[in-house]
């Protein structure tokens, strides 16, 4: 069964939701049991496979499951797909070959729909009612809940306020006047204002392309509409709006932007060598470790003037850790995601990876999660967030990968606007009718 368009009240209902939140913490600690040995039982020699999908935290979950090894005797085999891996691809051979996974992550919405009848139903976990409201939807159906959220992220533009300042920039850009403005004003001082990471599909067609759809004004009715045939993505003044945001970082980016990779991408940026790139708080830790202190922030992706509606960050939950119905370590995995948002050692893992956490009782200083998440908080606060389109797709990743294709050949000047916007709509009528 496919979700259904909520409306533009339910966006509004969860963001009033999440400002009531605050995304603030108690400052007690919330106890839910001991999750690691709860019923006493000896669990020595346990083994759970654990197929983790993000590679930024892969040293800190790899220390994380040592911890737990060293407190409960339970081993946990971390398998990370990395270095340019597909991972809903390969979570599918996984499953195809009967090499299932205990516990591993879905995106909620269409992937929860993918995936479902495989996983554990967590709705009695007493983690549950700790979670932020904003992480409940995308991982529910039927009114049970199948996974644990990750961590919040947010993305936009990072920038190098050293270089800002250098460039005599002492106003952020919002409006997609000022951010040509800015371009105009970086390039003038000799800096280049964009760092592009346009070989990478996901950067393309997940997190591009969604400024396209969240900035619609009402995403999620749109996005159903264009799945059930009501609106065409070939006459939306929104994506006509978006391209120029496109066009925008192209002219002034760098060479070749479809040779730039992620880690390219991010060690340039690192190195001083562009005053922006499109990504998100997960680059926290690469940044700390190439160029520790850099003095960064997240600015808004515009595509018109409207500064209110512009002056915005796209936040939400990446992935949600789940439970395999078919594991024979049930009980023992979920035992492990109790101890994460429970013990002490568990939500370290939170600070480590320098995200901001998806639970109310865990609380953090934004001195911890460092500048970018920190960005990402001041909007959260300040309720100028937009919400993750792609996880609704029809298609899901195979949709975006599609897109991100065509996106490419776009900016590679091998297809021109019309072009674009016809090819777009034709992988939204081919998922669509699956």
């Amino acid at each position: 069964m496919r979700m259904r368009g909520l409306g533009i009240w339910t966006v509004v209902l969860l963001l009033l939701a999440l400002s009531a939140c605050g995304f603030g913490r108690s400052e007690g600690q919330t106890h839910f049991g001991d999750g690691a040995g709860a019923d006493q039982e000896d669990r020595t020699g346990t083994v759970i496979k654990l197929y983790n999908f993000k590679v930024e935290m892969s040293e800190q979950l790899d220390a994380l499951v040592k911890q737990y090894a060293v407190e409960t005797g339970v081993n946990i085999e971390v398998e990370t797909c990395g270095g340019g891996c597909d991972y809903g691809a390969g979570l599918k051979t996984k499953f195809n070959s009967g090499d299932r996974p205990d516990i591993f992550f879905v995106a909620g919405y269409s992937d929860l729909d993918l995936f479902q009848e495989h996983l554990e139903d967590l709705t009695d976990q007493p983690w549950v009612d700790d979670m932020l409201e904003l992480t409940k939807p995308a991982i529910t159906k039927d009114g049970a809940i199948y996974g644990m959220p990750l961590v919040i992220e947010g993305w936009g533009f990072v920038y190098n306020k050293d270089l800002f300042k250098r460039a005599g920039i002492t106003e952020l850009p919002v409006t997609l006047t000022e951010l040509r403005d800015t371009a105009i004003r970086l390039k003038a001082a000799g800096i280049q204002p964009f760092e592009n990471g346009y070989a990478e599909r996901w950067v393309v067609g997940n997190h591009l392309v969604n400024v396209a759809f969240t900035l619609q004004p009402d995403p999620i009715a749109y996005v159903e509409d264009v799945r059930m045939g009501r609106e065409k993505l070939t006459a939306n003044p929104v994506l006509r709006n978006w391209t120029d945001l496109i066009d925008l970082t192209v002219e002034f980016g760098q060479p070749n932007p479809l040779q730039t990779d992620y880690t390219s991408q991010v060690t340039n940026f690192a190195e001083g060598k562009a005053a922006m790139m499109q990504q998100g708080v997960w680059v926290q830790g690469m940044m700390d470790k190439l160029n520790p202190g850099m003095d960064i922030g997240l600015l808004p992706m515009p595509i018109n003037d409207k500064r209110e509606a512009m002056d915005k960050l796209q936040v939400g939950v990446p992935n949600y850790w789940v439970i395999s119905r078919s594991s024979k370590v049930k009980r023992e995995s979920k035992a492990f995601l109790n101890w994460l948002v429970s013990s002490a050692e568990g939500r370290k893992f939170f600070a480590d990876v320098r995200f901001i956490p998806p639970f109310k009782s865990i609380p953090f200083s934004k001195e911890q999660i460092g500048p970018l998440a920190a960005d990402v908080e001041t909007y959260i606060e300040q309720n100028k967030i937009l919400p993750w389109m792609w996880q609704r797709y029809p298609g899901y990743e195979a949709n975006t990968y599609q897109m991100a294709v065509q996106v490419q050949a776009y900016i590679g000047k091998r297809i021109g606007r019309e072009q674009l916007f016809q090819d777009l709509q034709g992988t939204w009528d081919d998922y669509s009718s699956e």
